[in-house]
C-alpha cells in the first residue's frame, strides 16, 4: 500500500509540475507593464537596475516557450515538458500554443517558435541592456549572463532549424544572436554566426536572388572577424554570392574570381573552390583561362616545391581538363612526398582507371575500321594494359585503409573488367567478397 501511495504521489507531482510550466502570458504582460511605468518615472529610469530588470523580463518571455526542449527529448515526455496538450497533432508534429515540435524515431529533433509571449521582446531587451550598461558599466557581468542565455536560445533554434529546412529562420536567429553580442558587456561578435547565416543565404539565393546580397554581407563580416573553417568553404559560398549577382553588375564576376583565387591559395585542396574556378573560367568569356590556374599554381610550387596540397590542386585542374597524364604526374609527385598516404594511392588508381576509360572509348570508336582478329586483340590488350596500371595503386590504398568501401568497390569493378587476365579472377573474388562484407551484404 505504501509503495502504491508513493507512486500516486509521484504522478501527482508530475502533473502539478507540468501545469506550472504552462506559459502565463498575463504574468509576463503584467511584469512588462510595471517596467513601462518604471522607465516612465525619471527617478527609476536613471537606475541601471531598472533597465536590467526590463531586459530580464523580455529574456524570460523569449526563452520560456522552448526552455524545456532539447534535441533527443523522449516523445513520451514532450507534453509534460511543455506543460499543456498540443492543439494539433499529426505524424511526427506537435503544434502547441507557442511552438511546433518535430519528432522522429520517438525523439524530439527540432522545433519552431510560432508566436512570441511578448511582442517586440527581442528589440526591447536589446534596448534595455544597452541602457543598463550605459548607466552602469559595472553591471557588465550580470548583463553578459542574461544576454548569453538569450544568445544560446537563438543558437539552439538556428541549429535545430536546419533539421526541418527552416533556413530563413536559421538566418534570422543567427543574426539576432550576433547582434546581441555587440552590447559592450560582451563586446565581441562570434564570426561563426555570420558564417552560418552567410552560407544559408548563399543556399537560398538559388530560390531568391536577394539572398545573395545578404550572403555577401554576412560572409564578408565573418572574414573581417578572421573567421576560419577547416576546409575554407567560406570562399566557395562567398563566390556563389558574388556570382549570383553578376546580372546586375558585371564587376561581381571579378569579385567572384578574386574570391576563389584567394581561397585556393589558402586552401589548395578544396575541390569546391577549384570546381568554382574552372566553372567560372570556362563559362564566362573574358574572365580567365584554366591554363592561368596552372600557371598560378606552378608559380606557387616554384616557391614551395614540397607542398603536397599544391600538387593536389594542380592534379585537380588537369583532371578537370581531362589531361590525365599531367594529373597523374602531379599525384606521383605527392606520392614521392607522402608514399603512405591513402588518398594519394586511391586517386592514382582512380585516375589510371579514367585513363583506361579514355583508351577504351578510343578503341570502341575505331571498331568499325578493324579488319582482323589480331588487330582487335592488340587493341583490346592495349586497353587492358591501361586499366592494369590502376591495380597496384588501388591495392596499396586498400592496404592503407582496410575498411574503405569505395576502394573495395573500385577494385571489384576493375578486377571484373580484367577478369580474363592471369590471376585477376581470384582478385575479383577477393575484393567482391570484401566489398560485400564492408557493405554488410549477405
Amino acid at each position: 500500500m505504501k509503495k502504491m501511495f508513493i507512486l500516486v504521489a509521484m504522478v501527482a507531482l508530475a502533473v502539478s509540475t507540468s501545469t506550472a510550466q504552462k506559459i502565463n502570458v498575463a504574468a509576463h504582460q503584467a511584469k512588462l507593464e510595471k517596467s513601462n511605468a518604471e522607465i516612465a518615472n525619471p527617478k527609476k529610469a536613471s537606475k541601471a537596475a531598472t533597465w536590467y530588470n526590463r531586459g530580464k523580463i523580455c529574456v524570460d518571455a523569449l526563452v520560456e516557450p522552448t526552455k524545456s526542449l532539447f534535441a533527443g527529448l523522449d516523445e513520451s515526455m514532450l507534453v509534460m515538458s511543455i506543460g499543456t496538450n498540443p492543439s494539433e497533432k499529426s505524424e511526427g508534429i506537435y503544434k502547441f500554443d507557442f511552438v511546433t515540435v518535430y519528432v522522429k524515431g520517438g525523439k524530439v529533433v527540432a522545433w519552431s517558435v510560432d508566436k512570441e509571449v511578448l511582442p517586440n521582446a527581442y528589440e526591447t531587451a536589446q534596448e534595455a541592456f544597452a541602457k543598463a550598461y550605459e548607466l552602469d558599466p559595472a553591471m557588465a557581468p550580470k548583463i553578459k549572463t542574461a544576454l548569453e542565455s538569450l544568445i544560446n536560445h537563438y543558437s539552439q533554434i538556428g541549429s535545430v532549424s536546419l533539421d526541418i529546412e527552416a533556413h530563413k529562420t536559421a538566418i534570422d536567429v543567427y543574426i539576432k544572436a550576433v547582434n546581441l553580442q555587440k552590447n559592450p558587456a560582451i563586446g565581441k561578435e562570434d564570426s561563426r554566426y555570420y558564417f552560418f547565416a552567410g552560407q544559408l543565404a548563399a543556399f537560398l539565393g538559388a530560390q531568391d536572388a536577394n539572398y545573395f546580397a545578404l550572403g555577401e554581407e554576412y560572409l564578408n563580416k565573418a572574414l573581417k572577424l578572421d573567421y576560419k573553417d577547416e576546409q575554407g568553404n567560406l570562399y566557395y559560398f562567398l563566390f556563389h554570392c558574388y556570382y549570383g549577382q553578376r546580372s546586375k553588375d558585371r564587376n561581381y564576376l571579378e569579385k567572384a574570381k578574386s574570391t576563389l583565387l584567394e581561397g585556393i591559395e589558402k586552401y589548395p585542396r578544396n575541390d569546391r573552390i577549384m570546381e568554382g574556378l574552372i566553372q567560372l573560367y570556362t563559362a564566362e568569356e573574358g574572365i580567365g583561362n584554366p591554363a592561368d590556374l596552372i600557371e598560378r599554381i606552378d608559380k606557387m610550387l616554384g616557391e614551395k616545391p614540397d607542398n603536397a596540397d599544391l600538387w593536389f590542386a594542380r592534379g585537380q585542374v588537369f583532371f578537370k581538363l581531362k589531361n590525365y597524364d599531367e594529373c597523374i604526374n602531379s599525384f606521383l609527385k605527392i606520392n614521392d612526398l607522402k608514399p603512405n598516404d591513402y588518398d594519394t594511392n586511391f586517386f592514382l588508381g582512380y585516375f589510371y582507371m579514367a585513363k583506361g576509360d579514355e583508351a577504351n572509348r578510343a578503341f570502341n570508336a575505331r571498331l568499325d575500321s578493324i579488319n582482323s582478329q589480331e588487330e582487335y586483340q592488340a587493341g583490346f590488350n592495349e586497353v587492358n594494359a591501361a586499366y592494369m596500371r590502376a591495380l597496384p595503386w588501388l591495392e596499396r590504398a586498400m592496404e592503407l585503409k582496410a575498411d574503405s568501401v569505395d576502394c573495395a568497390e573500385y577494385l571489384k569493378i576493375l578486377c571484373f573488367r580484367l577478369r580474363n587476365e592471369p590471376g585477376i579472377m581470384d582478385k575479383y573474388n577477393k575484393y567482391n567478397a570484401l566489398f560485400k562484407q564492408l557493405k554488410g551484404i549477405q
